[in-house]
């Protein structure tokens, strides 16, 4: 069985003058993300993966932070800074098979077409700073294609509590 967590990153600004990979998180991305990974329960990943961009290591880096990852165990790819979500999938499908229990932080569109695609709850966006963990039955994430939508966690639910 495979365990994949999507978080995309805190919301950012686009008041600096600054190329897209550069953008900084904005407070609320910063106090968003604290949010969310506070509510969910301590779990010890096999791998911690992200985007290069500077909010989406942020983001990985106050997740890391809450669950206690070092950061020396947090690994950034190229493939992960993707829009559109099919980079991610090849990512995802060539992840090593000892890995069962992978988050990844990233971008949208690219997470909310793979956790439709993956999962089998429809969501309409994954906003800033949410998560969405699947489960799949697969040994092998070459052949990861439908699994199950185990858990959602937006800021904006948290906040309504």
């Amino acid at each position: 069985m495979k365990k994949l967590t999507f978080i995309r990153h805190g919301k950012s600004s686009w008041e600096y003058n600054v190329s897209d990979r550069d953008r900084p998180l904005l407070e609320r991305g910063i106090n968003d993300a604290y949010l969310v990974a506070s509510a969910i329960e301590t779990q010890s990943f096999d791998a911690v993966f992200s985007s290069p961009a500077n909010r989406a290591l942020h983001t990985c880096a106050i997740f890391s932070r809450v669950f206690n990852i070092p950061s020396n165990q947090v690994r950034v790819y190229d493939e992960l800074y993707d829009f559109s979500g099919e980079e991610v999938l090849k990512f995802i499908h060539s992840l090593d098979n000892n890995l069962q229990n992978v988050i990844i932080f990233g971008h949208n569109h690219a997470f909310t077409a793979l956790v439709n695609r993956l999962g089998n709850v429809a969501i309409e966006n994954v906003p800033t700073a949410g998560l969405v963990a699947l489960k799949f039955d697969e040994l092998e994430w070459s052949s990861v294609k439908k699994g199950v939508t185990e858990k959602t966690i937006f800021p904006k639910n948290l906040k309504n509590e």
